[in-house]
């Protein structure tokens, strides 16, 4: 059985609100500064002061390559569970594999790891661990093919981080995942939920009649729309979701522990938040914007994620045959 989901409600945010081209969510710069460029000129030796060292995991190997997760104070629980902390997305990972606890106190700060029973152990510096023990800057985790490094950073250190990790999976307009990094995503994915029986669902999404907005209004308008509306995919999804820009017009959902019933639920509200509410742009101009999608959940005859991705695909177009604006689920 697929896990409940716990979808937020989707609530138009403003496109002027967050620009989605500088750094992704997890980046946090100083305060007062814009963007990568301005924090190098301030670290310049006689205008800085010592910036403060956050303890985060930077993942060197697996799914994630460059990303970095930063610990919050307290239980970070690592695993391929939905709504985990930090999730991995590896099949020789268990749902809640190891738990990373962070503790500040007068001495500083201690972090803590502690494997959770996995089924393929929890290694720290390439030797298995039983019992809580301590961690130091440097010291490597292994959890099935990721390798995680403890690493005390500044913010600018993360900064950099984070820019390198946007250059590479991120589409720049929308801020969601680039055509690559998405179907790589799907395939790991797709695996995982193959090897566990577990259940995996798709949204393809095109919007309606996007080329008459740039005939029109001019691609300046459209890279609007398309900013919009990745601000309003992102907000309906968990953490463990993904979403990716793979056309130019063109958007793939991937919802793990997700049954079809789930995902048809999900596409119609994006739906509903698309058509329901105008699209400001900066011209002052305010048009309606709506979008059509396919829905597919993985079957035993699915090879590969692209079947399941081309089942998706004929389900979108048969709901653009069918008028635009409405959600089709796939035939098994």
């Amino acid at each position: 059985m697929a896990e409940p989901r716990e979808d937020s409600n989707f609530l138009p945010l403003a496109s002027e609100s967050q620009d989605l081209t500088v750094l992704p969510d997890t980046t946090v710069l100083v305060p007062g500064w814009t963007d990568l460029a301005t924090a190098l000129r301030k670290r310049a030796p006689d205008e800085q002061e010592p910036l403060p060292a956050e303890h985060v995991l930077v993942v060197y190997a697996g799914t994630f390559l460059g990303r970095v997760f930063p610990l919050k104070p307290g239980i970070n629980v690592i695993g391929r569970s939905p709504g985990v902390d930090l999730p991995l997305v590896d099949e020789e990972v268990s749902r809640t594999h190891a738990w990373v606890t962070l503790t500040r106190g007068p001495a500083g700060t201690e972090v803590m790891l502690e494997d959770q029973d996995s089924t393929n152990g929890t290694f720290l510096n390439d030797q298995a661990i039983h019992g809580p023990v301590l961690l130091s800057p440097g010291d490597r985790i292994s959890l099935g093919n990721h390798v995680l490094k403890l690493v005390a950073m500044d913010p600018l250190e993360r900064s950099f981080y984070a820019v390198l990790l946007d250059q590479s999976t991120r589409d720049p307009l929308t801020g969601l995942n680039n055509r690559r990094s998405t179907l790589e995503e799907l395939q790991s994915r797709f695996e995982l939920s193959k090897r566990h029986n577990r259940a995996l669902a798709v949204i393809m999404c095109d919007l309606d009649f996007f080329k008459q907005i740039n005939d029109t209004l001019g691609h300046g308008a459209g890279d609007q729309v398309l900013q919009e509306f990745g601000l309003r995919v992102k907000n309906g999804l968990r953490t463990s979701d993904m979403a990716g820009r793979i056309g130019g017009e063109e958007f793939l959902l991937v919802l793990p522990e997700t049954d079809l019933e789930g995902a048809m639920l999900l596409a119609e509200r994006l739906r509903a938040a698309t058509g329901g509410v105008p699209f400001d742009l900066a011209s002052n101009n305010s048009i309606q914007v709506t979008c059509s999608l396919g829905v597919a959940q993985r079957g035993a005859d699915d090879r590969d994620g692209g079947a399941l991705l081309a089942r998706a695909d004929g389900a979108l177009y048969t709901a653009k045959r069918a008028g635009r604006n409405q959600v089709v689920a796939a035939r098994p």
